[in-house]
């Protein structure tokens, strides 16, 4: 099947990366990464325990001062070292996400990997612009001014979805601004987690700043949580384990970033382009077999044009091509396990019991994590298949007659992190843009994102931004300095504590 990449020796000395060096994990149990188009594995490794989080995040801890240290424009060189490794490995970090995700091969040499080397080029940059606000005299006897420093060792926890965008939307901003980071990614998906850091270490970042460690969430993922060292935890996942990494990081007051799940409306109003909207519903719904927290999951259409779209989408369905993801020709490839492929398929086949499946609700019969492109119809707002995330190629199409009510479905959840809305008519899209409760609004389009803004959610999809500029808010304290003008030895307001004497 295909080029497929090979693992055997790539990670001979284990899957945990410390100190700027593979090693294995000292856990007593193994774990098998499994290429979900055949069901087979293709590597075992010792997993991570707590002792191994232990050694990543005294390594970051020592790393820290020398990096925090750093001049911005040091770091920037740095980054921009960093990007042109990843550059340079681009069809190694493609075929390696590939295999060990069930991603199309076009998927991850078109977005993927450019994706992750433009995220590392922008914070290559913005490491030079992290400024506070300039000195002032807000006091007239003092003068002011706000420092952005570093907070030190962030632990992160990344998913299986998009395990090479999701290691750089962790670390790059953390280490852009003088943090150092001990990474855990998905046990499934390491594998580039590894190379990125590997690369990071070869482009001449320090030892230390970047660590992976990769182990269950049980127990690497909960210790690195509520390590005393641990100054911050970024974590992108479901919206249930979210609730448990927040319980965690309360237990010793760190700061907190969650981006959770998300349930993301299509609203089509009766003046858009039909045909784009089509198009843009299969897409949004289906990139990376739908295992996106931002895919369009539920089309809400105006009822002049609900039937039009039932048919036009439910024909593009058709023609979408599964097959072996390393090759070019192949538009889905399979979900990321089998055990995710059955999750799938039991939301689709209770859903029978009230909706009616339009097209695909099946498995091919073939090796394989693979499920077709599936469009629901007559499911009601309050239905399982239109509330809760179903993270596979499943989209759910509802009628709407006015836009207060087109509006008030497509908030109707507890998610908010992605929303699109489809019109000719600028007020209605300025409408939407206001009245759609998402940390992300599309008009027109759905799906697209760029390095220079800002992604991240309301409401049960969490909070804090990954990405842009706005993501240093998230790794940076904020300190006032604040300086006496007037070497007064006795001043004005000490009479509120000493009086007249």
């Amino acid at each position: 099947m295909g080029n497929r990449y090979h693992v055997p020796n790539r990670f001979a000395e284990g899957a945990q990366y410390i100190g700027g060096r593979l090693r294995p994990g000292t856990s007593g149990r193994t774990q098998a990464v499994v290429d979900p188009a055949t069901g087979a594995p293709v590597h075992r490794y010792e997993l991570a325990g707590p002792a191994d989080v232990d050694e990543a995040v005294a390594a970051a801890r020592a790393a820290f001062p020398r990096w925090a240290g750093a001049t911005p424009a040091e770091r920037s060189e740095a980054l921009h070292r960093f990007a042109s490794v990843l550059a340079d490995r681009a069809d190694e970090l493609a075929r390696a996400e590939t295999l060990q995700c069930g991603k199309p091969i076009r998927l991850t040499t078109e977005f993927d990997v450019p994706g992750t080397i433009d995220n590392t080029a922008f914070f290559a940059g913005a490491a030079r612009h992290l400024q506070g606000q300039s000195a002032g005299e807000y006091s007239a006897d003092h003068t002011s001014y706000v420092r952005r420093e570093p907070i030190g060792v962030i632990g992160s926890i990344a998913p299986w979805n998009y395990p090479l965008q999701m290691a750089a939307w962790k670390i790059l901003p953390a280490i852009a601004a003088g943090n150092t980071v001990v990474l855990k990614p998905a046990e499934i998906t390491p594998l580039t987690s590894l190379m990125f850091a590997e690369a990071a270490t070869d482009a001449g970042i320090p030892d230390g700043v970047v660590n992976v460690v990769s182990g269950a969430g049980r127990d690497a993922g909960e210790h690195l949580v509520a390590h005393p060292d641990v100054a911050m935890t970024s974590f992108t996942g479901s919206t249930a384990v979210g609730r448990r990494v927040a319980g965690l990081a309360a237990s010793t007051v760190k700061r907190l970033h969650l981006e959770l799940g998300g349930k993301a409306p299509f609203v089509v109003f009766d003046d858009a382009d039909a045909d784009a909207a089509v198009q843009g519903a299969v897409a949004g719904a289906l990139i990376n077999s739908g295992q996106d927290c931002t895919a369009a999951t539920r089309v809400y259409v105006q009822r002049p044009l609900y039937e039009e779209l039932t048919e036009g989408i439910a024909d593009v369905m058709a023609t979408v091509r599964l097959g072996d993801p390393f090759d070019p020709a192949t538009d889905l490839g399979p979900l990321v396990s089998a055990a995710h492929r059955d999750r799938v398929a039991a939301f689709v086949d209770r859903a029978r019991g009230y909706a009616t499946v339009v097209t695909g609700g099946s498995a091919p019969k073939n090796e394989g994590a693979y499920y077709r492109p599936t469009l629901i119809a007559g499911a009601a707002q309050d239905s399982e298949i239109v509330q809760s995330e179903i993270f596979g190629p499943v989209l759910v199409i509802l009628p709407f007659d006015s836009d207060d009510e087109g509006l008030a479905l497509a908030g109707d959840t507890p998610y908010g992190l992605a929303a699109s809305a489809w019109t000719r008519d600028v007020f209605r899209a300025g409408r939407a843009t206001r009245e759609l409760r998402a940390g992300c609004v599309w008009i027109n389009d759905h799906i697209p994102i760029i390095s220079e803004m800002p992604h991240g959610g309301y409401r049960a999809s969490g909070f804090g931004k990954d990405m842009s500029a706005y993501s240093f808010e998230e790794y940076t304290q904020v300190k006032h300095v604040m300086y006496d003008n007037t070497a007064v030895v006795r001043k004005d307001w000490h009479r509120t504590v000493f009086g007249d004497r």
